[in-house]
């Protein structure tokens, strides 16, 4: 999604007017559904100028490509600056990451991580060393747009920091990132001449903006998953760059994690991320990392679903006895020694339960247990996905016993969006109209994200079921308002989730939940939360059944629609006896929008609804009857 677009002689005009930073604006808030803070607009006027001043060269064709901010499918980066052009035949795109700086802070022992004065951070920030950031960049578009693979379009990163006076022993040229700055060169205020150099290496003839075009409009391919690339991680293959906050947050988790161990101290340290933040990338990350450093570390869910799927994917390569000990459940720490681990890192952190067992009977708190058990434990959590009464993971919990065990105590937020195409207007939407949060984000027109509502579960399925033929990442999920009658039965034709008045019949997941989000026969059942939570698709089908509704202009939450058979709200009906109706339905009614907001964001791609409740069916349809 291009911001602003066109070719150099209508970029230079458009400066020359003072009218650049006003056509980004427009355009901003016509694509991003949101005004730019007043910094971000200065921020346009100021560096376009110094774009304007590098253009300048009648050796750069006037009709080059030129477009501003890029937003990167599936994520929510945005490359500040893009040229594209031809030599000798070849397509080229040259993408500039455009800095204010003037100065930076080296943060110790730590890669490429600076403290900066950012004209639009309002003080003193981290931030990623420039050329690691545009090469990452540069790697998402060659990883996932189909236009760019197929026409062989070549990709070249650098950073212009135009306000920067390079040093010759500058920190930010240091041998330590050589890596970053041959991928990505860096550029200063005297450097004008060289950058217009470097352009001009690969755009000798101009396109019109035709490559640009391309690329825009490129097909996403499919997607890097996490669980696909765990084998190659594992032997210390890089499958991911971290972005953004993510490589900041990776690289202060690792660098409190050592500064822990060594000094024999004990520190929590706790990561907030909404959906498709990257929180389970990260967390592998570290498990390699610390590992790789001869830490004792492991990696720990409550949620199995995600555990057996990493488990499946490294069978053949690694003992089961290697996998088991690598990949923890949440109860397991129960007797531990204190501080007999070096390094426990929790994914799911508000999935985690107070007891642990079979029955619920044994240990006193997992959350305590955990920061007993380790000299430094890290907690992903995003509290907007607790689906059951019993998860009681929450920052307010960890920090208290963290305080009770004599723990330091670090936090950290991640905000790089890899789900949901990268939408965060996406996301902002999905909570405003569960009603679980208010957002500006009334409409969903413009987002860069396939969602779709049915009419007929049948068809739904069917879409689905095409969208898997590519590469079996597409599946059905529902929320749990049907009795799972098919459990530890033999007979395919038993079927669980019937809609008579569509003549729709399909079944929950037949036993195999451990591995259902990657098993080829698995696209012919449904699952449910506790099959999905933790892990992502490409296009997700949800059912959302009759407990949820939409009455008097409100969506209402019905927990007495829930399958009896259904853990997540078990004891739910004691609590309303015990305190009341009121305090129970409050309590159902985070739990079921939670679930819904969780299953509607599991595809990276897309997310295909039909509702069995026909006022909630067509008020989405009407919130999105006008989307082109």
């Amino acid at each position: 999604m291009l911001v602003y677009e066109g070719i150099k002689s209508g970029f230079i005009d458009d400066v020359d007017l003072g009218i650049i930073a006003d056509k980004i604006r427009n355009k901003y808030i016509e694509v991003v559904k949101r005004r730019p803070s007043a910094p971000e607009f200065n921020s346009w006027k100021n560096s376009m100028q110094y774009m304007r001043g590098v253009l300048s060269d009648s050796e750069i064709p006037d009709n080059t490509g030129i477009a501003i901010e890029y937003n990167i499918p599936p994520t929510g980066c945005r490359i500040d600056f893009m040229m594209s052009g031809y030599n000798k035949s070849k397509s080229n795109v040259v993408i500039i990451e455009l800095k204010q700086w003037d100065k930076c802070t080296e943060v110790g022992e730590m890669d490429g991580i600076y403290k900066v004065n950012t004209y639009t951070g309002g003080g003193l920030r981290d931030v990623n060393h420039p050329s690691y950031q545009a090469m990452t960049y540069a790697n998402l578009i060659r990883d996932y747009n189909e236009s760019v693979q197929i026409q062989d379009i070549n990709v070249v990163p650098c950073a212009y920091l135009h306000n920067y006076y390079f040093d010759n022993d500058d920190t930010l040229l240091s041998n330590n990132y050589k890596e970053y700055t041959d991928a990505a060169p860096l550029f200063g205020h005297n450097d004008v001449i060289k950058l217009r150099d470097f352009i001009k290496k690969y755009i000798e003839d101009g396109d019109d903006g035709n490559i640009l075009y391309e690329i825009d409009h490129g097909r996403i391919r499919p997607s890097k998953m996490l669980q696909d690339s765990l084998t190659q991680m594992l032997k210390g293959n890089r499958e991911f760059y971290m972005i953004d906050t993510q490589k900041i947050v990776y690289e202060y988790a690792l660098r409190n994690a050592i500064d822990t161990v060594g000094s024999n101290s004990k520190n929590v340290m706790i990561v907030r991320g909404g959906p498709g933040t990257g929180k389970s990338v990260l967390a592998i990350n570290l498990l390699v990392e610390l590992n790789r450093r001869n830490m004792t570390c492991f990696y720990v869910t409550k949620n199995s679903a995600p555990r057996n799927v990493y488990s499946s994917k490294l069978r053949g390569e690694y003992t089961q006895t290697y996998i088991n000990h690598l990949f923890q459940g949440s109860g397991n720490f129960i007797d531990e020694e204190r501080n007999k681990l070096d390094c426990l890192v929790v994914d799911e952190a508000h999935r985690l339960n107070e007891k642990s067992g079979l029955f619920q009977n044994k240990g006193e708190n997992q959350i305590k247990e955990i920061i007993n058990a380790a000299k430094f434990s890290i907690f992903f959590i995003d509290e907007n996905q607790k689906v059951t009464l019993k998860d009681i993971g929450s920052e307010e919990l960890i920090k208290k016993y963290a305080r009770e065990l004599d723990a330091g105590i670090y936090t950290y937020e991640l905000d790089s969006q890899f789900r949901c195409n990268g939408s965060d207007g996406y996301l902002a939407w999905l909570d405003n109209i569960l009603e679980i949060r208010e957002t500006a984000n009334f409409d969903i027109d413009g987002f860069d994200y396939d969602f779709k509502v049915f009419d007929d579960p049948n068809e739904m399925r069917k879409a689905i079921e095409e969208k898997n033929e590519i590469n079996n990442k597409s599946r059905m999920v529902a929320g749990y308002c049907w009795n799972w009658i098919s459990e530890g039965k033999d007979n395919t034709n038993i079927h669980d989730i019937v809609i008579p008045e569509c003549n729709f019949e399909m079944s929950w997941n037949l036993g195999n939940s451990s591995t259902w989000a990657i098993d080829k026969n698995s696209i012919n059942e449904i699952g449910c939360i506790h099959t999905c939570q933790g892990l992502e698709f490409d296009y997700v089908g949800v059912i959302i059944g009759d407990d949820m509704r939409y009455e008097d202009e409100h969506i209402i939450t019905d927990y007495h629609k829930r399958a009896s058979t259904d853990q997540s709200l078990k004891g739910i009906n004691k609590i309303a006896r015990e305190q009341g109706e009121k305090i129970a339905q409050k309590m159902a009614e985070n739990i079921i929008k939670n679930t819904y907001r969780t299953l509607m964001t599991r595809g990276m791609k897309g997310c295909y609804v039909y509702c069995t409740d026909n006022n909630l069916q067509e008020y989405l349809k009407k919130l999105i009857s006008n989307v082109k």
